[in-house]
């Protein structure tokens, strides 16, 4: 029945059944993937954008970023942060000493230092100490004179509320939209936008050559796009990574390229970013480079070669514990939050660039359409042998595609969403056909139950059959005369008129006896033809002199599959016993496992099936299971009729309880009487109700190579 229904499947799926839901389906998947946004299934996606993060690194080109990072050696060194501003002052003056292009503060100084010396005065009563601290210089003033002369670049924190310190005031340097400096509409909708801003004094500001937002997207805390423009209050202000690069060319502005969907681009200089929508860039991560990261206190200390800052961009950041906000990147890493402005200008230097331009929607659905098509036209027309291996291959193609076009090209290319759409399209051509198969076989069940009442009423075939069907199986009492070394006996009853049972016995040698048992699939006429074809050509196979157990299975299940139009298939255990050394070799397609009755009354059941039903896979090696016997103990061999022989109200008769039966009979039994008692207790179990399946029992004992 399995390959009958395997049949039917590949017939309906040559036939082109279930081609039109598929391509409906199609049709509305490539609908959705044409979704804006992250798609229909937004986290699919970024894992997969991640994952080529993870295993395509981008490959550093050049160094353009140093950071000092004000770590726990410079604080258990200066003292616990904030600083005093002229320690601060010190530090910005010992970096402009080595020339840098630019020197970006990744630090907010919203307050007055509260170590200033005027600050302390306002502390102290009047008096000389007081009077002298008040006409020293302001840390601040010290702090902003050292910034004037350095090309400093401040940073700023977006807030979406006010909060204390924050305001939308910000000194920022020109931003120019498609050449005007006015901003157009959709640019001022589409960017990150806050209310307000945290930055540092206006005192810093106004000393400073450049101010930036530190703000940056995070996805459930991940790190994997960040702006290059935002919006505080009605006002664009760069990036902190832009107007490091602004300050660090000499650019007057920062250059906007947008339209009326949103951001195409953003500018600086030579430099030419191509962006999101919303001004954003998926950020190109590099493996973990601690050679970014120099101590403040080195350089304080004067360890550091002289010209290791010069021409770079520095920018200052507390990485100290407690001090920071370490961020996880789309590559896993747990790394400060400067590191990725850091990584955003050494990807800008080295142009690798990340990009899903607004076309690549288009080319994953583009894709998709095409390989459903193909899978459409091919999968009815091919085994599923052939056809799954095929799917698998367009699968992989598009993953490795996508790697390609983001390790060569820097574009990001969803090809999870792509082959998600393509197994729903071959799952429902798999359904529909599995649906028409399922109905085929109803169908033609019913069909043949009718047609072979009608003619056993008729013409009585069916008695006619049942006679020759009985008379081809061998009789044990008749088939071994004068053997001492081995007693078998079998039966088999059919549930109706004919069965699809079948069992087998016969001498291959003066020492070898070959028996087998069997179920054909299905049941009444056609099985038991195909049982008579099956006994028949398995003997024919096994007589021809066929050297093992393998190849007399193998042979056969060929034979079988040539003559076998009604696409039939067999469940078969076959064996040879060796009866001068109790050796039994057995191969098993598909039935239940034989039982071995222990010499002390033990019931062992033996390995299963080992292959599939015959005429399942014509060209399959069914390989051998080898035991030895002891003397008295006995192999049974059954069919599923006895095990889910069922009574009145439909309970099985089951395993448990014929190896309870077996494991009560007495030790010295021979096969005759186990399997009268077996025959007995199952009609008992099954009382009145109708037999559901054929009955049929195989027991043979080995008596020993001495008493022949």
């Amino acid at each position: 029945m399995l390959q009958r229904l395997q049949t039917r499947v590949l017939g309906g799926l040559r036939a082109g059944q279930g081609r039109p839901l598929a391509l409906v389906l199609a049709g509305l998947l490539a609908l959705a993937l044409s979704i804006g946004g992250d798609g229909p299934l937004p986290q699919l996606r970024l894992a997969l954008f991640d994952a080529y993060q993870v295993h395509l690194p981008r490959q550093r080109a050049s160094g353009p970023v140093q950071i000092i990072a004000i770590d726990e050696a410079s604080l258990k060194q200066f003292g616990q942060w904030p600083w005093p501003r002229t320690r601060l002052t010190e530090l910005i003056e010992r970096i402009d000493a080595q020339r840098p292009l630019a020197i970006g503060l990744d630090i907010l100084m919203p307050e007055p230092d509260t170590t200033s010396p005027e600050a302390l005065a306002a502390r102290l009563p009047a008096g000389a100490l007081r009077d002298g601290l008040a006409v020293l210089p302001a840390y601040d003033d010290v702090l902003a004179t050292a910034m004037r002369r350095a090309p400093t670049v401040l940073g700023a924190a977006g807030f979406a509320h006010p909060e204390p310190g924050t305001s939308d005031a910000l000194r920022v340097w020109p931003v120019h939209v498609n050449g005007m400096s006015a901003a157009p509409l959709p640019v001022m909708t589409n960017v990150m936008r806050f209310p307000q801003a945290m930055s540092s004094l206006p005192l810093l500001q106004a000393a400073a050559k450049g101010q930036g937002l530190l703000s940056v997207n995070l996805e459930k805390g991940i790190v994997r796009r960040a702006p290059l423009v935002g919006a505080v209050g009605e006002t664009l202000v760069p990036a902190f990574s832009m107007e490091l690069l602004r300050v660090a060319t000499g650019a007057k502005a920062l250059e906007i390229e947008a339209g009326s969907d949103g951001v195409h681009s953003v500018s600086v200089g030579d430099l030419r970013v191509p962006t999101l929508l919303d001004g954003a860039v998926w950020v190109n991560f590099s493996s973990p480079a601690m050679d970014r990261y120099i101590s403040a206190l080195d350089l304080m200390q004067d360890r550091l070669d002289p010209a290791a800052l010069q021409d770079k961009i520095v920018i200052v950041a507390m990485t100290g514990l407690g001090l920071t906000d370490y961020k996880t990147n789309a590559r896993g890493d747990f790394m400060p939050g400067v590191d990725t402005h850091a990584q955003m200008i050494e990807s800008f230097f080295d142009g690798a660039f990340l990009r899903r331009p607004g076309w690549m929607r288009a080319a994953e659905v583009a894709s998709f359409g095409i390989f459903s098509v193909l899978l459409v036209w091919l999968m009815p027309g091919l085994r599923l042998r052939v056809s799954v291996p095929i799917g698998a291959v367009i699968a992989l193609g598009m993953f490795g595609g996508g790697a390609l076009l983001f390790a060569r090209a820097g574009l990001l290319f969803d090809a999870a969403v792509v082959d998600c759409g393509l197994v729903l399209v071959a799952l429902s051509l798999l359904t529909s056909m599995l649906a028409a198969a399922v109905r085929d076989r109803k169908l033609s069940e019913h069909a043949l139950q009718a047609a072979r009442v009608s003619a056993a009423k008729t013409a009585g075939e069916l008695g006619a059959a049942r006679r020759i069907q009985m008379a081809t199986l061998p009789r044990a009492a008749q088939s071994f005369p004068g053997e001492r070394r081995f007693t078998l006996d079998a039966l088999l009853e059919p549930a109706r008129e004919v069965g699809g049972d079948l069992y087998d016995f016969f001498m291959l040698d003066r020492d070898r006896v070959f028996f087998m048992v069997g179920d054909v699939s299905g049941k009444g006429l056609p099985a038991s033809l195909f049982m008579v074809v099956a006994k028949a050509l398995s003997k024919s196979v096994a007589l021809r002199g066929t050297d093992g157990m393998a190849a007399v299975m193998n042979g056969a299940n060929r034979e079988l599959s040539r003559e076998n139009p009604e696409m039939l298939f067999v469940t078969s255990v076959a064996g040879i016993l060796d009866a001068s050394t109790g050796q039994v070799l057995l191969c098993n397609a598909g039935h239940d496992a034989p039982r071995r009755l222990m010499a002390d009354g033990r019931i062992e059941l033996l390995r299963p099936a080992d292959g599939p039903p015959l005429c399942v896979m014509d060209d399959f090696e069914y390989p051998v299971q080898e035991y030895q016997l002891q003397a008295g103990e006995c192999l049974c061999l059954t069919t599923d009729g006895i095990n889910e022989a069922m009574d009145e109200a439909g309970n099985l008769y089951g395993n448990e309880r014929l190896d309870r039966l077996l494991g009560g009979m007495p030790l010295a039994s021979p096969p005759a009487a186990v399997v009268q008692a077996v025959r007995d207790d199952v009609r008992r179990h099954v009382g009145q109700a109708e037999a559901s399946d054929d009955l049929t029992l195989l027991v043979l004992r080995w008596d020993g190579a001495a008493t022949s």
